[in-house]
């Protein structure tokens, strides 16, 4: 019992854990980004990019802790309901703390880029919107005993989105890259986005698909 107890408090410390990494790159990337700007504007040197790759790093760590948690609760056999759960919300904070900071960065430094920045704030639109549709799903179908795990295109769509996160990233970051580089690395991006919004709506007709049972019978109850 103590020996599953220890597992437990493993996987879920590795879970909760992505939240300081992710706060640690919101700060991290704002300060280099901010540094950035200055620099263009003349007010201050070229920062150092120790800081950005820091940055880079503590979002890769944030990815990584997604992939072992659940990998390690089933080796354990201790995957529950709590981790089923949390699992998604730990998602969403990545979303709701990364997705901005990509957003304010992508200008600076570029300023063609805004009609990029204007998809990318699309692509965020449709990624909480879809998170929040199926959380509303997972509590209609828990009323019905339904199994609210993460499916396999979910998992496909989280296992996407935190490298691409990283690679919009550094793609901001490496401003002062040739022009030509900068051209393919900017369709390496753009076709990165544009899968990630098809897997987005893929995942979320899975999802209402398989819950729509639960959701006619929540209808048709009183």
């Amino acid at each position: 019992m103590r020996l599953r107890q220890l597992h437990l408090l493993v996987v879920n410390g590795i879970t909760f854990i992505r939240v300081p990494f992710i706060l640690a790159f919101l700060v991290l990337a704002l300060y280099h980004g901010w540094g950035v700007q200055r620099h263009l504007l003349k007010e201050a040197p070229s920062p150092s990019l120790i800081g950005a790759w820091i940055a880079v790093a503590c979002l890769t760590c944030s990815a990584l802790t997604d992939l072992f948690d659940g990998a390690l609760a089933r080796r354990w056999k201790v995957v529950t309901k709590f981790g089923a759960m949390c699992d998604p919300l730990m998602d969403k904070v990545f979303y709701l703390i990364v997705f901005p900071t990509l957003l304010w960065l992508l200008p600076i430094g570029k300023p063609e880029e805004r009609w990029h920045a204007l998809f990318m704030v699309i692509l965020t639109i449709l990624y909480l919107l879809r998170d929040q549709w199926v959380t509303f799903l997972r509590s209609v179908g828990s009323l019905y005993g339904a199994n609210c795990a993460a499916t396999f295109l979910g998992k496909l769509r989280t296992a996407m989105t935190f490298p691409l996160c990283g690679v919009i990233y550094l793609y901001i970051m490496v401003y002062t890259y040739p022009k030509d580089t900068m051209t393919l690395f900017r369709w390496v991006v753009y076709t990165g986005e544009a899968v990630a919004i098809l897997l987005n709506f893929w995942s979320l007709y899975v999802y209402t698909r398989n819950y729509l049972p639960y959701i006619k019978r929540s209808i048709s109850e009183k």
